[in-house]
């Protein structure tokens, strides 16, 4: 499901996914560098080489499932706090249901 998120202080738009996250679970940190999201890219990077250095590898494919369930939620709440606010009646409704 698709939401709208509107910034009126600088007329910014955003659409984005809630609920599970599937291009982070294929593409791992790269999805927060992409978006531009520093601190859940600083974190899922840091976590995904410190679990992949222990467990031989096998560390990145338990972050990418783990965070992918909830990545998307952190990244809505991350937009919501800096000011951006849904758009429309269906986003707000959304937000609302999703418990953010």
């Amino acid at each position: 499901m698709n939401i709208n998120l509107k910034n009126d202080n600088t007329m910014r738009t955003k659409q984005t996914k809630l609920g599970y996250s599937w291009t982070f679970f294929f593409f791992g940190w790269f999805v927060p560098l992409i978006r531009g999201d520093w601190k859940w890219f600083g974190i899922t990077f840091i976590t995904t080489i410190v679990l992949a250095y222990f467990t031989i590898g096998f560390g990145s494919l338990i972050v990418q499932i783990v965070f992918a369930g909830f990545y998307n939620k952190l990244y809505i709440k991350d937009l919501l706090d800096s000011g951006f606010a849904p758009a429309d009646e269906f986003s707000e409704k959304a937000i609302k249901g999703s418990g953010l």
